[in-house]
């Protein structure tokens, strides 16, 4: 992996569900600018299913798993509101 695909900013949900861990990653990325490069790290057998959903919802992009058990999100200028205690709801 080269620097250009180092994140920006992981969020390590290793070990949560993915109810708990997109509440992790929807605080994670509250402040953080358009473009960032996030990693989530996730054991949960749904997140390749959740993460790519979330981003859908949002309007972020889901960019793969560039490793097991990592999966990568750019984050856009306008995503879409989504409830502090439910970020999988509008």
């Amino acid at each position: 992996m080269t620097d250009r695909h180092l994140p920006d900013r992981t969020v390590d949900g290793r070990g949560l569900l993915c109810v708990t861990l997109l509440l992790r990653l929807r605080a994670a990325v509250a402040d953080a600018p358009a473009g960032t490069l996030v990693h989530v790290l996730a054991t949960d057998p749904a997140a390749p299913l959740d993460l790519p959903a979330w981003c859908h919802l949002t309007g972020h992009h889901y960019l793969g798993e560039p490793a097991p058990g990592t999966y990568a999100l750019r984050l856009t200028a306008t995503p879409a509101p989504t409830r502090p205690d439910a970020p999988w709801h509008r």
